[in-house]
């Protein structure tokens, strides 16, 4: 018996060292891997299920290594188009982009992400407004329907886009319609109603065994939709019934989307026919029809306005989408606004925030004071008495739930998208934001970003540091176990 224990013992701590090498050499962020380590080590048996879990993909490799030879066949097509027009816009519109113009061409050159003019971009806030200008454009379609979403409800909402995109396909539309396995695990019958009208159907990242899949990492956050090449949707606002505030909802929420008309939406085409050729195991042809190149005029184009659709995820060379923050926050003049429902940054973000509020750049905050974790929002609360030590202004939305992931910096640059300010969005999931170079839209967010916080309480340094030493311990702990989920 003592011999067999032995042998348990010697086999459980190889386990250990096996799994703990493993965790060192697989995770790059050194902060999470001393997590998983420590994990491993003084929680036996749950350490290493839990690393398996939710540390450990099987199939991360092999997945993202063929979408990235996907998307490199695809981006060859359609470069020289992309890359000239960029070039050309920067230097056409050198006022406009001021400052910023480093942020963009770091984008372009080094992630190969285009910039382009566009014929209109509109504000889309919550989804009393977003809903019906999708319904609108997707009634428009002629060839092509392209969505793509991390939560699709079975409810009144999605019904409502599922017919119209049945009706369509059955027009002779091409229906091509992505879903997260994980955030849209509900879908239920709509999927096998879509296919039966002709529409191409896909999840991404099929889950079969959930704890044995990493269930928690590598999902689809993204939200877009793109139409016949010249109308997209892009922003925080899934679809689900719970955005509409129309009084049968328990909580009110507050969010905000983004549609584009023009050649701007190529970004989201693109990104698009990657995720899509990964999921669908196609080699989607590329064709004018995708990407119409020239049927924009020089009148038809909104004066002064840029945008450039930044995608990144675990198969981006580059944390575009962080790095993008960071630029923006670090080279601010004026003011730098953010709202996130999620605050859990690096110290890369944290510092460049901090270095934006040292140097007077009126920074603001705005976060849930209604969240739907508690665990998140303590990890929150952890990280704002150094901001708020430093003069940024910090403001806790009391309405309802506050999901938006929009940044407003001086008065030229606005971003809008589908990624938070965490961790798990650098890092972990597939996001995509716009960067628009716009005036008059970079005013419409700030006006909405007043608006907000006058639903919100701020925080006040003396009362903050007051809170007792075990709500701050709770938020510390949570801090420290955020990497690592």
């Amino acid at each position: 018996m003592t011999k067999l224990v032995f042998i348990i013992e010697l086999v459980y701590i190889v386990m250990v060292l096996v799994v703990s090498i493993k965790a060192i050499y697989d995770t790059h962020d050194s902060v999470k891997a001393l997590g998983y380590v420590l994990i491993i080590i003084f929680i036996p048996v749950v350490g290493i299920l839990f690393y398996v879990s939710f540390g450990l993909n099987y199939r991360k490799r092999k997945l993202y290594s063929k979408k990235i030879i996907y998307n490199d066949a695809l981006f060859e097509q359609v470069k020289q188009y992309t890359l000239l027009s960029s070039h050309q816009e920067m230097e056409k519109h050198k006022d406009l982009l001021g400052d910023k113009v480093g942020i963009a061409e770091m984008m372009l050159s080094k992630s190969r992400l285009p910039l382009f003019p566009v014929e209109d971009v509109k504000l889309l806030v919550n989804g009393e407004e977003k809903f019906p200008e999708v319904f609108e454009v997707l009634e428009k379609a002629k060839h092509h329907i392209h969505i793509e979403y991390y939560i699709y409800a079975n409810d009144e909402i999605g019904n409502k886009v599922k017919d119209i995109l049945i009706r369509k396909a059955k027009e002779g539309v091409e229906v091509r319609f992505i879903y997260d396995d994980f955030g849209s695990r509900r879908l239920g019958k709509m999927e096998k109603e879509l296919r039966a009208a002709g529409a191409e159907v896909y999840p991404f990242y099929k889950i079969i065994i959930p704890m044995l899949a990493s269930r928690m990492n590598y999902r689809n956050h993204r939200k877009i939709i793109v139409v016949d090449g010249k109308y997209g949707f892009v922003g925080g606002i899934n679809i689900d019934d719970r955005y509409i505030n129309n009084g049968k909802n328990r909580l009110f929420w507050r969010d905000t989307h983004l549609m584009v008309k023009g050649q701007a939406i190529f970004g989201l085409q693109y990104t698009f026919i990657g995720d899509w050729n990964f999921c669908a195991g196609q080699q989607l042809e590329l064709s004018e029809a995708y990407f119409p190149i020239h049927t924009m005029t020089p009148d038809s184009l909104r004066p002064n306005s840029l945008v450039q659709m930044v995608d990144s995820g675990p198969d981006s060379e580059l944390a575009n989408i962080m790095l993008t923050f960071m630029g923006a926050i670090a080279i601010a003049k004026n003011r730098v606004y953010i709202t996130t429902p999620y605050f859990i940054p690096n110290g890369t973000i944290m510092n460049a925030i901090k270095f934006a509020a040292l140097k007077g750049v009126d920074v603001r905050l705005l976060v849930p004071g209604i969240s739907d974790s508690r665990f998140v929002n303590a990890a929150s609360c952890s990280n704002y008495r150094e901001l708020l030590d430093v003069g940024v202004r910090i403001y806790r939305y009391q309405k309802g739930f506050v999901h938006s992931k929009t940044m407003v910096v001086d008065d030229n640059l606005s971003i809008i998208g589908s990624a938070n300010m965490d961790i798990r969005s650098y890092d972990l999931d597939f996001e995509i934001n716009a960067s628009v170079f716009d005036k008059k839209l970079n005013k419409e967010l700030a006006d909405v970003f007043m608006d907000d916080i006058s639903e919100s309480i701020e925080l006040d340094l003396m009362i903050w540091k007051r809170r007792s030493r075990l709500v701050k311990l709770g938020e510390r702990i949570a801090r420290l176990l955020s990497p690592l989920l």
